[in-house]
C-alpha cells in the first residue's frame, strides 16, 4: 500500500501564519502536523509516500526531504493550482499505479493514529473506505449517508439539512477503482475535480464503499482555534523529561520536557508543557498547555494555553493566553492579559 498527502492548501484562515509557512508545518506540541501524518502512516508499514506540493514545496522539503529520517520514501508531485482532491489522484496515477493507497489530508491529526481502519479495510476491501466521525453539527462537513451496517449509500458537501451526522474525515482507503472514477467526472461549479463526486460515482456503479467510524481525536488545522485544540490534546499525553538546565529557584508541576540545551531560571512551569531546544526562561510563569519552540526566549513573562514558534520572544508581558506566536516574532512590556495571533518575525509592543 502506497500513501498520497496533500500538501497544497494555501490556509487562508490560518492567515497571518501562513503567509509565511504552510499550515502543514504549524507545530502541535513542538511537532509539525505533517511530520505527525508521516508517524501515522508508517505505523502501517507505509514507505511510500507522494507529497502533492503547490508554490510551498521548498519550505515543505525542507522538513521532510526524502522522507529517509522519517523512515519513508517521498516523491513531490506538484499541482500548479487548487483544482480539487481527485485532481490529486489524477495527477498521481503513475505514482500510485494499480495499488492500494490511503489519501492523507496534510494538516489533519488523528491522535489515535489509523491502524485499526486499517486493518478494517485490508479485512474487507471495498472499492473506497472513507473515515467517518458523529459531529454536532454536521453542515460544515461533507456528509456521509450510510445503511446500518456502515455501507455508504451518498455523500453530500455541506448538507443544510443532513440526513446523518458523520462527518467525513480528510483520510481516505482507496483501491485503484478511484482511477476510473475520476476518470469519468466533471469540475464542480467551483472548478475543481471533487473526490466526493468520484467516491458518489464508485456508489452509482454499485461498487461497495464503505464508512468506519473514527472514535478518537479529529481535527484539521485549518484555524487557531484548532491549532491550539490539536496542541492540548497532544499534550495530555507528554512524558515528562528534563535534558535542559533548571535551576535551584525553578519549580517544575506536572508533565514537563524541557529539550537539550534549554535553561530555566527562576521560574515556574506548571505542565503539560513543552520548553523546546535552546530556549532560555528567565524570571517567568509557563502554564498548562504551552509548547515554547526551540530557541525561543521569555524573560519576565507570563504565558499559558499557547504555542511559540521558534526564535520568538515574550518579554514583561504579565499573561499571554490562548494564542499562537510565528517565528522570530516579538511580544514586549505590558502588564495586562492578551491574546495574541502574531505573525513570523513580527513585533508587538504594549504601552506599560
Amino acid at each position: 500500500m502506497k500513501a498520497l498527502v496533500l500538501c497544497g492548501g494555501s490556509g487562508t484562515r490560518l492567515r497571518p501564519l501562513s503567509h509565511s509557512m504552510p499550515k502543514q508545518l504549524i507545530p502541535v506540541a513542538n511537532q509539525p502536523v505533517l511530520v505527525r501524518v508521516m508517524g501515522n502512516l508508517l505505523e502501517l508499514g507505509i514507505t511510500d509516500v507522494g507529497v502533492i506540493v503547490g508554490d510551498r514545496r521548498a519550505e515543505i522539503e525542507e522538513v521532510l526531504g526524502d522522507g529517509s529520517s522519517l523512515g519513508v520514501r517521498v516523491t513531490y508531485l506538484r499541482q500548479d493550482a487548487p483544482l480539487g482532491l481527485a485532481h490529486c489522484v489524477r495527477l498521481a496515477r503513475d505514482f500510485l499505479g494499480d495499488e492500494d493507497f490511503v489519501l492523507y489530508l496534510g494538516d489533519t491529526v488523528l491522535t489515535d493514529g489509523i491502524t485499526d481502519l486499517a486493518a478494517e479495510f485490508h479485512a474487507t476491501r471495498p472499492a473506497a473506505q472513507l473515515v467517518v466521525q458523529k459531529v454536532a453539527d454536521p453542515r460544515a462537513f461533507g456528509v456521509a449517508e450510510t445503511t446500518e451496517d456502515g455501507r455508504v449509500t451518498g455523500l453530500v458537501e455541506k448538507p443544510q439539512h443532513p440526513r446523518t451526522d458523520l462527518a467525513v474525515v480528510g483520510v481516505y482507503f482507496l483501491t485503484s477503482a478511484i482511477h476510473r472514477a475520476v476518470d469519468a467526472i466533471r469540475p464542480s461549479a467551483r472548478g475543481e475535480l471533487e473526490i466526493t463526486d468520484a467516491i458518489q460515482w464508485l456508489v452509482d456503479q454499485g461498487l461497495e464503499v464503505r464508512a468506519s467510524v473514527y472514535s478518537g481525536f479529529w481535527r484539521d488545522t485549518g484555524k487557531v482555534e484548532e491549532v491550539l485544540d490539536c496542541n492540548r490534546e497532544l499534550l495530555n499525553s507528554l512524558t515528562p523529561e528534563v535534558v535542559g538546565e533548571v535551576d535551584a529557584d525553578s519549580v517544575l508541576t506536572g508533565p514537563v520536557v524541557v529539550e537539550p540545551g534549554a535553561r530555566v531560571v527562576r521560574s515556574t512551569i506548571t505542565g503539560p508543557a513543552i520548553v523546546g531546544a535552546g530556549t532560555l526562561v528567565t524570571d517567568s510563569s509557563i502554564g498548562p498547555y504551552t509548547s515554547i519552540g526551540a530557541g525561543c526566549l521569555l524573560d519576565t513573562a507570563g504565558i499559558s494555553d499557547s504555542i511559540m514558534l521558534a526564535g520568538s520572544s515574550v518579554c514583561q508581558v504579565r499573561e499571554v493566553r490562548g494564542s499562537v506566536i510565528g517565528r522570530g516574532a516579538s511580544v514586549l512590556t505590558g502588564m495586562a492579559q492578551h491574546r495574541l495571533v502574531v505573525g513570523d518575525h513580527t513585533r508587538v509592543e504594549f504601552a506599560a
